[in-house]
């Protein structure tokens, strides 16, 4: 990563790559210092361009060197920025910095081994939100305030410190009062070695450090977690990970990935319709349905249950063994004979040409497991012996086994996994997708991708195998489908995460489950937590749902507002039409937010689904408006391993009333969609009550939700325009995501009038604030009646059916 520099006459580093110096004193070897190197800048890799606003630099440098403190070691005290982080830092641990308030921790041992557990220090009195692998494939958030509630495998830690921990001394003589101090600790991949926090009933944050293969190993681990700081968490996120990004190169943020087209379009998966007794009968079936209800999916996953597949274990005549169906192997990559049937309107690829042709469908994907199938693939397959496979036994990480753990995986242990070998694993990749494209398929789902890190050994570790498998799969996919057209799923940990260079969509949560009432809150609260770091590198997917369900406003409001796909799983036959056309335009099209949906500020630090206070708030923007969801996640369900201490306090209740606040300034980075000259005034709209509210930016509503209740805030700066006309654009008032109908906003002025042009994907009713009454309105040209409330300043048009895209002007 380094190309350093021995110079005589100090104890210096010299980082080509960055291009800034690196102090080293040999007497203090924990504090260091860095300073440009003339005539180079060293750019904030956080780019506000993200958020539609300018790159902003850490400083310009003309003439003068600036020497800044780094985060450092003083007094066995981890501090960052002049915050104590962490007491009582053993000798071991070092600091090693990588821009001027960033740096990477690690430590050293006396002994080289496979797995390090290294103590780094006591975590204590800070606020902490934690992203930790409940089990293999997923992860979920955790908040506390002292080490020993950080959980085993934890993969982000995320500090609020509170301004008493900054040192009582000269160093700390400048320091911020009035804003919250934000620092991430991120542990990340170092080499052959894959990093994870956990904490001890003693409060000791400790750091492990495994390879996943005994015959990997090492006396230290240097570069094994990221630490960095700052006074907004969200750019502090987006920083860090370009910062990783550039430094480590074994990954891609999101901004620099192909988005696949299917993401803005309604889709239909049939996992849930029939799960593995999916045919081609029941998916015609599904899509006649959908287009009787007047709203057809426009992308199709076909899920598992497509493959030719063998059970060794399953004998005619005798019961099953339990979950026996995980070690299933595949044994040819064409389809089975479902999708090949008696006739030729029954194959698959015939299946594909007439639905698209009949349904207008544009894209068609189907599910693997990135080991081909549970179970992997069949050795004695002849169609398989090419890629060299052979069964081997998952061996599991101690931090796995510590948390919950999995069918799937307990079977795979016992049974053993086919294999391919990973010089051949792009060769298998290769022959399957291009015979599917070859058929009309567009794309896959892969699943089950976190299984390689129990495959390592032999194979030079949990990380070198994930990688290879990884890029294989990310190099065949944009050849044979031209496009990164892939969904990842079952990708959690950290060795994928960071292995990601084209995959540009994962799944942030374990599955919607429609059987499961207590599961519903935890989806949602879930999905926007993880997406806090999964949304840095891939466009999160939230998971099908079902149209028709005692969730489904819950579940949809939360896809509409999360940045992702919108796609349901439903039965043919089994639609809420009403729930969909909140979601769908006529055209198959939605209207999905520009980011990832994330916790508003003020909720990430607090537990949405068992405080029984707290509502969850999830942010994020359009292309002219912000937007807020509001949700009552409490009373339906419990985090896994969570123990709830049964005393007065803990409600009961199943059902339980919360009154929550919104607030313009909940939308971040707003200021950079509300254009020149804003003063912080906003419209702010009801989506279920229909109201509407002129507020200045750190001015609330106020909303009681009952268990499962949502309401969703279109937040519109209020622009002025001409003589003094207070405009701000809503959308469409019958949609989740009003604001998202909304493409650009210009106007006119001559000696006689003020104009008002909006150019969008408009259908139904479209609304806005104005501070007056318009004296006509046109569409297309053609001029349209409005109504207008004088009293909340809003107007409606009704568009008649047609042309989607369409040209709205207000004439004053």
């Amino acid at each position: 990563m380094y190309k350093p520099f021995a110079l005589k006459i100090s104890p210096l580093q010299l980082l080509v790559s960055t291009h800034f110096f690196r102090f080293r004193y040999p007497s203090r070897p924990n504090l260091a210092y860095q300073s440009n190197l003339l005539p180079f800048s060293f750019r904030q890799f956080v780019s506000r361009s993200k958020f539609g606003g300018r790159v902003r630099c850490f400083s310009s440098f003309n003439s003068n060197m600036t020497i800044t403190t780094l985060p450092s070691i003083k007094d066995g005290c981890l501090i960052v920025g002049d915050k104590v982080v962490l007491t009582a830092v053993p000798d071991n641990v070092v600091v090693s910095p990588v821009t001027h308030r960033a740096a990477f921790l690690g430590a050293t041992a006396s002994t080289s081994s496979s797995r390090h557990l290294f103590s780094v220090g006591i975590l204590e009195r800070h606020e902490f939100l934690c992203l930790y692998r409940f089990k293999m494939w997923w992860m979920i958030p955790r908040i506390g305030k002292s080490g020993s509630e950080v959980p085993v495998e934890t993969q982000m830690l995320l500090l609020k410190v509170a301004e008493e921990s900054a040192l009582n001394d000269e160093s700390s003589a400048d320091q911020d009062t009035d804003r919250s101090y934000y620092i991430l600790i991120l542990p990340v991949l170092d080499g052959s070695f894959r990093a994870t926090l956990q904490g001890t009933p003693q409060n000791e944050l400790q750091l492990c450090a495994e390879s996943g293969d005994v015959n990997v190993q090492t006396s230290k681990t240097l570069e094994a977690v990221f630490i960095n700081s700052g006074d907004n968490p969200f750019e502090l996120i987006t920083n860090s990970m370009k910062v990783l990004e550039k430094v480590k190169g074994t990954f891609s943020c999101i901004d620099n990935k192909k988005i696949p087209s299917h993401l803005d379009l309604f889709g239909w998966c049939t996992w849930d319709a029939f799960y593995t007794d999916v045919n081609p009968q029941g998916i015609k079936e599904g899509l006649r349905s959908f287009s009787d209800g007047g709203i057809s999916p426009k992308f199709l996953i076909i899920d598992d249950g497509w493959q030719e597949t063998v059970n060794e274990y399953r004998k005619e005549g005798e019961p099953d063994i339990e979950w026996i169906q995980f070690a299933t192997r595949l044994s040819d990559i064409k389809e089975n004979k479902k999708f090949r049937g008696s006739g030729s309107d029954d194959s698959l690829q015939e299946l594909v040409h007439s639905i698209k042709e009949q349904y207008g469908l544009k894209y068609v994907y189907v599910w693997h497991a990135l080991a081909g199938y549970w179970g992997g693939v069949l050795p004695s397959s002849e169609s398989m012996k090419k890629y060299n496979p052979k069964i081997e036994y998952p061996i599991q990480s101690p931090g796995n086994v510590s948390n919950l753990t999995d069918v799937v995986v307990d079977i795979l242990e016992k049974y053993g996994l086919g294999v391919i070998d990973p010089e051949k694993i792009y060769e298998f990749y290769n022959d399957l997708h291009g015979y599917l494209a070859s058929i009309g398929i567009d794309g896959v789902k892969v699943d089950v991708q976190n299984i390689m890190e129990t495959l390592g050994t032999g194979h030079g570790g949990r990380v070198s195998i994930t990688r290879q498998y990884q890029e294989a799969l990310e190099q065949s996919v944009v050849r044979n489908f031209k496009e990164t057209n892939l969904i990842c799923c079952m990708s959690h940990n950290s060795d994928s995460i960071y292995s990601s260079k084209k995959s540009a969509v994962a799944r942030v949560s374990e599955d919607f489950m429609p059987r499961e009432p207590t599961f519903q809150t935890l989806h949602v609260a879930s999905v926007a937590f993880n997406s806090l770091l999964l949304g840095e590198i891939v466009v999160p997917d939230w998971d099908m749902f079902h149209s028709k369900h005692e969730t489904a406003e819950f579940h949809g409001a939360a896809r509409a507002l999360g940045g992702c796909a919108v796609y349901v799983s439903d039965k043919p036959g089994n639609h809420d039409f009403k729930i969909l056309r909140k979601l769908v335009l006529p055209d198959g099209s939605v209207l999905r937010a520009r980011h990832a949906g994330r916790p508003t500020r003020d909720c990430l630090f607090r537990d949405p689904v068992m405080d029984g206070k707290s509502v969850l708030k999830i942010w994020n923007l359009n292309k002219l408006t912000g937007i807020v969801g509001v949700f009552n996640c409490q009373g339906a369900g419990q985090w896994p391993l969570m123990k709830v201490a049964q005393n007065e306090d803990t409600p009961k209740s199943t059902n339980l009333t919360i009154t929550g606040s919104v607030r313009p300034n909940d939308v971040e980075f707003l200021e950079d969609v509300a254009g020149e000259n804003w003063d912080g005034d906003c419209a702010v709209y009801a989506f279920n009550s229909g109201s509407l509210s002129k507020l200045k930016r750190k001015e609330i509503v106020e909303v009681g939700l009952r268990t499962l209740e949502c309401e969703i805030y279109t937040i519109a700066p209020i622009r002025v325009f001409g003589n003094d006309i207070h405009f701000a654009p809503i959308g469409l008032l019958d949609m989740y995501n009003s604001g998202g109908a909304i493409e650009t906003l210009s106007h006119s002025v001559d000696l006689s009038q003020c104009t008002i042009k909006m150019r969008g994907r408009f259908c139904g009713r479209f609304g806005a604030y104005s501070s007056t009454k318009p004296s006509r309105c046109t569409v297309d040209l053609k001029e349209e009646e409005f109504t207008y409330e004088s009293g909340s300043g809003l107007l409606r048009v009704k568009l008649e059916d047609g042309s989607i895209s369409r040209e709205i002007e207000f004439v004053y």
